[in-house]
């Protein structure tokens, strides 16, 4: 017996060391992309570093900050970006899930022409979206004359007033195609006998949404909302090639500003300042995130 349980822990152990070694590539390059930058981030935050030489600075980077109205702006605005997104993009991308999970000749044409922009560099749609937008010569504006509904061209991303939301409507195109997909994938590993049951029982199309395929849907769509909230709130490469920010700062985003003090050309780079409301950012995302975690945490109690 004891000869057995020696024998049997040496097996545990090789299956423990075969596990370790097969995770140790993956553990090496988290730790180089991602550890080691995050750790590197620190060594800044008390600095004035432009990139060839630090001096130490203090907390003045923190006292920058909390009288820095362009950053504070750019944290409404995220809020307002990320806010318009989700409320948009996920009802859109269930819905078109719903009529393409159905089958229905050329839903799958329709399913990869949705998920196209997906495969495609935002930096490339984003100006494409660009010359769309264009005050003259654009053809948003051709288009928009030609039927009557405007008289004069539309500055579409240089009025204050509209930019968000010619900004949201590129960023439900850019994304709608990849949460549609999870919603499909969601809704077909549902059992087709959980329907045929509703139908004998006489329920009707909007009694069979309501009280099965969103119940059943629940743990996908908790983890499609969390990659959502997270992807809005980290969005900036669509903003950054269409408006750099502007108008007067309108669309001006936590990271399109971070960005902006590090690669601008028109200002000394400011890594110390930036390494610090980097920080600040990602502890934003990470409240903003946790409380979602206890909200869906408290749904799932309460249902």
């Amino acid at each position: 017996m004891k000869l057995f349980q020696k024998k049997h822990a040496s097996l545990e152990d090789e299956g423990k060391a075969s596990a370790w070694l097969m995770l140790l590539p993956s553990i090496f390059l988290l730790v180089i992309t991602s550890v080691y930058p995050f750790i590197w981030l620190f060594r800044y935050i008390c600095y004035d570093y432009n990139g060839y030489t630090a001096y130490f600075t203090g907390a003045h980077n923190f006292y920058h900050m909390l009288s820095d109205g362009i950053f504070w702006g750019s944290v409404v605005h995220t809020f307002e970006y990320a806010g318009l997104k989700l409320i948009f993009i996920i009802p859109v991308s269930f819905l078109l899930a719903a009529l393409l999970s159905q089958k229905i000749l050329g839903s799958s044409l329709f399913r990869a022409i949705y998920f196209m922009p997906t495969v495609i560099s935002t930096a490339v749609y984003s100006l494409i979206f660009g010359f769309i937008f264009a005050v003259f010569n654009g053809s948003l504006n051709s288009i928009l004359s030609l039927m009557g509904l405007i008289h004069s061209p539309v500055d579409w991303l240089g009025n204050p007033k509209i930019v968000m939301i010619s900004i949201i409507i590129v960023a439900l195109w850019g994304g709608l195609g990849n949460y549609m997909i999870l919603f499909i994938s969601g809704m077909g590993s549902i059992s087709t006998d959980v329907y045929e049951s509703s139908k004998i029982d006489g329920a009707n199309g909007i009694q069979t949404f309501f009280h099965i395929t969103l119940p059943m849907l629940s743990p996908v769509i908790k983890v499609i909302l969390m990659l959502a909230i997270t992807t809005a709130f980290k969005d900036y490469e669509s903003i950054l090639v269409l408006t750099n920010g502007g108008p007067n700062n309108r669309s001006q985003v936590m990271f399109t500003y971070i960005y902006q003090l590090i690669f601008s050309s028109n200002v000394t780079p400011q890594i110390g300042y930036a390494t610090m409301l980097s920080v600040v950012a990602a502890l934003i995302i990470g409240v903003v995130t946790v409380a979602y975690l206890i909200l869906a945490r408290k749904l799932d109690d309460v249902m």
